[in-house]
């Protein structure tokens, strides 16, 4: 990762919580943090107050963003641009540049679940440079386990992270992510696989056929993983392959999780479409989520 991090800032603090997040990934891979904020011209300028300008509160927008992060990391490089046009647009077009967009997104209630709006979808399913969601509320030591009181804190290892596998579209852009992700962390690389088991008949042969499903499964993903093992030999990684619908097992494993990473296959359908793991996931997830493209 050598281009930048960038993240969509509006003033929310949704939004703030994704700058932070972005901010900590930034740092971790030795990158600069890009914050891009999307202005238009307001038909009703007195929503504004009367002294400022759009573009003037743009910039104040930014300049806040700014002086919140430069507290935290000073010794990041921040860069700021405020663009006018139509948020999904310019956030996709300022996505091309990056290697990573980051986006914030309402929790549904509680601590869980993203609020998966037209501009998380649009980006979500349209750009070409893998896209994390942060929920509101994301805190730095969210990302690590609790401590010995139970308590989050920053100085605990990190916790897992989670790389969804589909064995129908196995790619190297997701693996790379996602072993990168865990690399710069120190934490561990859980790989999973669902698959849908066989009905098991009354009969020996039928049942023999149904036990010989998931040694393939298994077969199957370790060869998928061994190239990557053998690239990142410091990772400590599992990869395991179940029966279950994929949504449930991932959502699941990721109830503990620093991040989780699915791969989102460009060739599936057009649209606004991202499949039902994905779509899953920016519903319940319980921890920040990464989509990466692949053809």
């Amino acid at each position: 990762m050598h281009r930048p991090v960038i993240v969509g800032i509006d003033g929310s603090p949704e939004a703030l919580a994704a700058a932070g997040w972005a901010a900590r990934e930034a740092q971790r891979h030795d990158v600069a943090l890009r914050l891009v904020h999307a202005w238009t011209r307001s038909p009703h300028p007195s929503a504004l107050p009367s002294t400022t300008s759009q573009h003037h509160w743009a910039r104040r927008i930014l300049r806040e963003a700014h002086d919140h992060l430069g507290a935290l990391y000073p010794y990041l490089p921040v860069e700021e641009y405020a663009v006018e046009g139509f948020a999904p647009c310019v956030l996709l077009e300022a996505s091309a540049d990056g290697a990573l967009l980051v986006i914030g997104s309402r929790s549904l209630g509680g601590s869980t679940g993203y609020l998966a709006g037209s501009v998380t979808l649009y980006l979500t399913t349209r750009c070409t440079t893998p896209v994390a969601l942060v929920r509101a509320g994301e805190q730095a030591e969210d990302a690590h386990r609790l401590n010995a009181e139970g308590r989050s804190a920053t100085n605990t290892p990190y916790r897992d992270i989670v790389l969804g596998v589909d064995l129908a579209h196995p790619n190297d852009e997701t693996f790379a992510f996602a072993f990168e992700s865990a690399r710069s962390r120190g934490a561990p690389l859980r790989i999973l696989h669902g698959y849908r088991p066989l009905p098991v008949t009354a009969t020996g042969t039928g049942a023999a056929v149904a036990s010989a499903v998931p040694a393939e499964y298994e077969m199957a993903l370790a060869a998928l993983v061994r190239p990557w093992r053998e690239k990142y030999p410091e990772t400590v990684m599992t990869a395991t392959a179940r029966p279950g619908r994929a949504q449930s097992l991932l959502l699941h494993a990721a109830s503990e999780a620093g991040l989780l990473v699915l791969g989102r296959c460009n060739r599936l359908r057009p649209g606004l479409y991202t499949g039902p793991v994905i779509q899953a996931a920016m519903h319940h997830a319980r921890c920040p989520i990464a989509v990466v493209p692949h053809a």
